[in-house]
């Protein structure tokens, strides 16, 4: 599946889109520099809401590491090269992508906008990135779909603890047209987070980020009376099955039997699971501490990038999310060795400002600031990009695992 801006698009011509329309006094309706987004959501949204899109675990210690990672090395931009045409398209899980950018699954999103999930999926699709369906969304993954059009998507599926109801959702996302299965690792219990604790404030106890549960009818047989009819009976049941902290590495089997396609490891973090990753047959990994929300004063993701790249070798496709805020984070992660990344926050904060015109704008801002950095850089494609694009900062030290 294709959509939106796709392969060839000059995204470096927002730049000048912003200036054309600055000579009639219009100015962007949010900021260019995506990193101003965050405060600008928090005074929009309330604080319930605000803490559980910007929150982190604990004191925010592995939030702020994700961000100091990239602070640890420094681009070296190469001269006198011709750069006129360039291209971000990227192989990625058998798919040839137009840029090696994806929105990362977000879950219930309504309490940032009205319009939840069908406004990220319209954006993605506009602009041609692939959206990953979250298992929690606050819509049901068909109404996304069919809003995605034909743009390309992936789901992403938190285990459930019944098989049935596990089973239900991959058929329905494949139905949907998924093209790749995102299995998250890091969640089986939530984090210990005082933004949500402090405010008491969990959108799943009013049933918002449920509704795929709530339409699965393995998950509805295991009620004894409708959802509307009893919503705490629907929300308990929900908690009962949406975590399973006792999966291991040799349950992975049951995923591979029941889907048709990739499967990709949300989650990793250290290079010996990426070899088990290799070991159970798996496609790829995402190199990932979930944004910092679960484990504080864990490493920053980028720290353990180019481990878990040696690790994968020829035999798994790395992704990368946690962090990432500009198009030099792009860059970065890429010259480690990522085949693409994933973005979170940011382009949450641009729906709660902006709805799907806030999506598309720091998609376009990411894209057109990563493109600028390629060719300020020296580089035309995202695929040639390796770590000798980068040196470590002065006083960064060794990555972790760093031979």
């Amino acid at each position: 599946m294709s959509g939106g801006a796709g392969r060839g698009t000059d995204w470096t011509a927002y730049q000048h889109e912003i200036f054309r329309d600055g000579l009639t006094g219009a100015l962007p309706r949010l900021p260019t520099d995506l990193n101003r987004l965050e405060a600008m959501t928090e005074g929009r949204l309330g604080s319930g809401p605000a803490g559980t899109v910007v929150g982190a675990a604990g004191n925010g210690r592995t939030a702020r590491a994700n961000r100091e990672a990239f602070d640890q090395w420094r681009i070296v931009p190469r001269m006198l090269r011709d750069v006129r045409v360039r291209d971000l398209s990227v192989d990625v899980l058998g798919r040839r992508l137009p840029v090696p950018v994806a929105l990362a699954p977000v879950g219930a999103l309504a309490v940032v906008h009205p319009e939840a999930e069908k406004a990220a999926a319209r954006a993605a699709t506009a602009q041609g990135v692939p959206f990953i369906f979250s298992s929690s969304s606050s819509t049901p993954m068909e109404e996304v779909a069919e809003a995605a059009g034909n743009g390309e998507r992936w789901f992403q599926l938190y285990w459930a603890k019944d098989r049935e109801i596990t089973k239900s959702f991959m058929a329905r996302a494949q139905a949907c047209g998924c093209a790749a299965l995102m299995v998250t690792l890091d969640t089986w219990l939530l984090g210990w987070r005082p933004s949500d604790l402090d405010q008491a404030y969990m959108p799943f106890l009013h049933g918002v980020g449920a509704a795929n549960y709530f339409t699965d009818p393995a998950f509805l047989a295991g009620l004894d009376r409708p959802v509307e009819e009893d919503l705490p009976a629907a929300v308990t049941h929900f908690f009962r099955m949406s975590g399973d902290p006792g999966k291991t590495w040799e349950d992975l089997a049951f995923l591979r039997e029941h889907w048709k396609g990739p499967i990709v490891l949300k989650g990793i973090q250290h290079p010996d699971d990426a070899r088990r990753a290799v070991d159970t047959g798996m496609d790829g990994v995402v190199v990932s501490n979930h944004g910092g929300r679960q484990v504080n004063g864990a490493v920053g993701s980028l720290d353990v990038l180019p481990a878990v790249v040696e690790a994968a070798g020829e035999h798994l496709e790395v992704l990368f999310d946690s962090g990432v805020r500009t198009g030099d984070d792009v860059f970065k992660a890429m010259a480690l060795g990522a085949r693409a990344v994933l973005l979170g926050r940011p382009y949450v904060y641009g729906l709660a400002l902006d709805g799907q015109s806030g999506v598309e704008h720091v998609v376009r801002t990411l894209l057109a600031e990563f493109e600028l950095t390629l060719a300020l850089s020296g580089f035309t494609t995202a695929e040639e990009l390796d770590p000798q694009c980068l040196v470590r900062a002065p006083g960064a030290g060794p990555t972790p695992w760093a031979r």
